[in-house]
């Protein structure tokens, strides 16, 4: 069975909410974790908070969907929502999954999502132990041992993962590859970096070391991260 995913609704329209709402209800992978009205209460919720799945509208009044997707760092994977089909090809241009007409029927939505499950990465397991993940780089599939893993940085709508022998762009989000690995190894200490905590060489109150490279530590991280070194 897929992970739980959590999921956000940003759209103007009240009626597009009460939809959607209902919708990611009745789906058991599912949950909703926020909801608002425009871009700009997006933004700020996106910049404290890991979300899954974006469902987006496009044509939001003082900040678009779209205008909204520009300004974000390591967007969450993104469905798009409205009524204008004009838009369909610009959006493709941010890496969206998928682009839901309006009036949103259930089966259309239903595919979406499914569409959107078979792009996460898939973990190896060996009895009852992860121990490598497959991610997708370029066209092909590329397992990588989870004990070569140091460290991972976003880089736009990619993530370069970092191994002693090579670094791998994969297709996927910073919170795809966090939810993919296990907790007890592997922990987020910045919004753009993951690390193996077994791999950390050194660290101060702003920063950690992994090797050679010094890793920035965000500030609602290091409470986490110093228990954790402890």
């Amino acid at each position: 069975m897929p992970s739980v995913r959590r999921c956000m609704i940003v759209d103007d329209e009240p009626a597009a909410h009460y939809v959607l709402q209902n919708y990611i209800g009745q789906n058991p992978n599912l949950k909703l974790e926020f909801q608002c009205y425009n871009g700009f209460d997006a933004a700020a919720y996106l910049s404290e908070h890991q979300i899954d799945i974006l469902f987006l509208d496009i044509d939001m009044p003082e900040m678009s969907g779209l205008e909204l997707l520009r300004q974000l760092e390591n967007p969450p994977r993104t469905i798009l929502t409205t009524a204008y089909s004009e838009f369909a090809l610009e959006s493709y241009d941010f890496g969206v999954v998928d682009y839901l007409l309006k009036p949103i029927f259930h089966p259309r939505f239903e595919k979406a999502v499914k569409r959107l499950f078979e792009m996460f990465p898939k973990p190896a397991v060996a009895g009852n132990n992860i121990n490598s993940i497959t991610v997708k780089v370029d066209s092909s599939m590329i397992e990588i041992p989870l004990d070569q893993l140091m460290y991972a940085q976003s880089y736009g709508n990619y993530v370069k993962i970092f191994t002693p022998e090579k670094t791998w762009l994969a297709s996927m989000t910073t919170n795809e590859l966090e939810n993919s690995l296990p907790a007890e190894r592997f922990m987020r200490v910045h919004k753009s970096y993951i690390v193996a905590l077994d791999k950390i060489s050194g660290f101060d109150r702003e920063s950690i070391l992994v090797t050679d490279e010094k890793i920035p530590v965000g500030i609602t991280y290091r409470r986490e991260l110093a228990e954790r070194l402890r």
